[in-house]
């Protein structure tokens, strides 16, 4: 990955200000998924969320709780969508593993660490992600690829 893709999280505009239903997106590659994501928020926030508030507000008036909820509701339907509605993989990183590399691969010092958890209901999915959301949201997580390779193996290799 590149440097751009290992700097990329999911990071919000500050909490209570009109763009606090944004996700910040950087240059490069990572956007696309970001958008994605940000569609599922936005769907999230008007539709899904209980509050009183009117459709702008609902939009506007949001807190780094919700903002947090918010992700990690989008990222667990789009884990469960992406594993056929039965099941979602979720990957986060570990402390430091020494793994000697397959012979023609070199260590990156992040994959080596990934730890899969499988979930076969999406409302423990949700929970998961809602309880781990920082490793997801904070600087140097690598939150954006940790995404990536929680779809990849959602959906598995073979489909």
């Amino acid at each position: 990955f590149s440097c751009q893709w290992a700097a990329a999280h999911f990071s919000f505009h500050p909490a209570h200000s009109d763009l606090a239903y944004a996700l910040e997106a950087g240059q490069g590659g990572t956007r696309a998924i970001l958008a994605a994501v940000q569609a599922h928020i936005i769907t999230y926030l008007l539709f899904t969320r209980e509050t009183e508030s009117t459709q702008l507000e609902r939009l506007c008036r949001v807190g780094q709780w919700e903002q947090g909820q918010a992700l990690a509701t989008a990222l667990a339907e789009t884990l469960w969508a992406a594993g056929g509605g039965g099941r979602a993989i979720v990957c986060l990183v570990t402390a430091p593993v020494t793994v000697t590399p397959c012979e023609g691969c070199r260590a990156n010092s992040f994959t080596e660490r990934i730890r899969l958890f499988e979930f076969s209901e999406k409302a423990a999915a949700q929970g998961f992600i809602s309880d781990h959301i920082n490793c997801f949201k904070g600087k140097g997580s690598h939150g954006v690829i940790l995404y990536l390779y929680s779809l990849l193996f959602s959906r598995t290799l073979e489909r």
